[in-house]
């Protein structure tokens, strides 16, 4: 299975890195994983409602460049649908039963997400209610996929 998570903007904090580069690793013997990223765009202060769509789309353009032809989409999104970690790894699995073993997960920027990446997306995922950095998300999200394959595996990782 071949993971691809597209994002905007780096990781800058070097607890995140180390804890991405962790849950990648351990990915590894399980599934081809690759993270992809843009340049956040600049937001000006006090945007109007039309810049705001406008810095959105260009950077949604953007990161949906860099999804792999194919792909299953999954776009991390708070008005997403809320999945527990069982429910992720049955729906990887699924996919894979399927044939659909190209699985891509896009985390938008500190401003959001386009409505052309919301369109996108074969679905919507959410991780809480609660706000977190797209940086954060991300380090969840390597770790939500390692775990998914280690519940499809059969293997224990959570008592």
């Amino acid at each position: 299975m071949k993971i691809t998570i597209v994002c905007a903007g780096k990781i800058k904090e070097k607890y995140l890195t180390a804890g991405i580069n962790e849950f990648l690793k351990r990915l590894k013997p399980m599934a081809q994983t690759e993270i992809l990223e843009i340049h956040e765009e600049k937001m000006p202060d006090s945007p109007s409602e039309a810049e705001k769509e406008q810095v959105l789309q260009k950077e949604g353009e953007k990161l949906l460049k860099l999804v792999p032809s194919g792909s299953y989409l999954f776009v991390l999104d708070v008005y997403g649908e809320e999945l527990s970690s069982e429910e992720l790894a049955e729906k990887i699995d699924k996919l894979g039963l399927m044939g659909r073993s190209n699985i891509t997960f896009l985390i938008g920027g500190a401003f959001g997400l386009s409505k052309e990446v919301r369109q996108a997306a074969d679905m919507k995922i959410s991780f809480s209610q609660m706000t977190f950095t797209h940086q954060m998300v991300r380090l969840l999200l390597v770790e939500q996929v390692y775990r998914a394959f280690k519940i499809n595996r059969g293997e224990k990782y959570h008592w």
